[in-house]
């Protein structure tokens, strides 16, 4: 698909990944719709990539996320390109060291933002995208985010793990589900990445981090993310598959 003159749906598109996402997409003609819980951070992100919509939006929520899809097609016109990044993380070990099991709200919350978030976004974005007139046989595409963790989650990370595994899982079924309607869906694995969340590390622990990459030996671009969520619109013939962009790096155990 050619982003020139499309409409992306960017949730989490407020700030790291996301952000990234919807400036490189508008740089190459797309108009960009920043669904985020914040936003502040949504209207600034809207402002420093030269125009396009900021809606509040809690992904979470049907009605909440009816009424975004609803108010990006009636200004923007139409829904093209989905990429939800929306997420939390929320480090918890399944029992404490004094045997008190982790709170069940807790590991609710981490799966509905980042797996149920994901699949709300996704099925009223891709409703919307079954009305467009297909060009070159295609609808629409779909781009969500999973993380290294759903392969090698760390101690601690049981809830985002899970969560981000459950986004692997999601994909092919979904890629399925919507053969024949001319829209594609895949999805990334990023590693570690310079987002917000790296940054508010110790420097210990970011140095400890690097040390498990491989090659190159830094964190990753919020930039080389989007151009790859780019590379995934642009090539037609990728569908169903979760790539990882982690410079070959694999979580320790701690």
């Amino acid at each position: 698909m050619k982003l020139a003159n499309k409409v992306a749906l960017v949730a989490g598109g407020a700030s790291g990944l996301g952000r990234a996402v919807c400036a490189d997409l508008a740089t190459h003609g797309a108009a960009i719709a920043v669904l985020d819980r914040d936003e502040a951070q949504a209207k600034e992100t809207v402002r420093d990539i030269g125009g396009g919509l900021a809606l509040a939006v809690d992904v979470t929520d049907p009605d909440d996320v009816e009424r975004a899809v609803d108010e990006v097609v009636r200004q923007l016109g139409a829904i093209h390109l989905n990429v939800n990044t929306a997420g939390i993380v929320d480090a918890a070990k399944i029992v404490s060291r004094g045997g008190r099991p982790a709170a069940l709200e807790d590991f609710d919350r981490v799966i509905r933002t980042n797996l149920c978030g994901t699949f709300n976004v996704m099925r009223l974005a891709v409703a919307a995208m079954l009305r467009n007139e297909p060009e070159n046989g295609e609808r629409g595409v779909v781009v969500n985010t999973s993380s290294g963790a759903a392969y090698e989650g760390q101690s601690g990370q049981a809830a985002y793990a899970a969560s981000k595994a459950g986004v692997i899982g999601l994909t092919l079924p979904a890629a399925r589900d919507l053969a024949g309607h001319g829209i594609r869906v895949n999805a990334i694995a990023p590693g570690l990445f310079e987002t917000p969340m790296a940054a508010g590390l110790p420097t210990p622990v970011q140095d400890g981090l690097v040390r498990m990459i491989t090659e190159p030996r830094r964190l990753g671009r919020p930039a080389e993310f989007a151009q790859l969520v780019r590379n995934i619109v642009e090539n037609g013939y990728l569908n169903g598959e979760c790539i990882r962009l982690d410079a070959a790096t694999r979580l320790a155990a701690q």
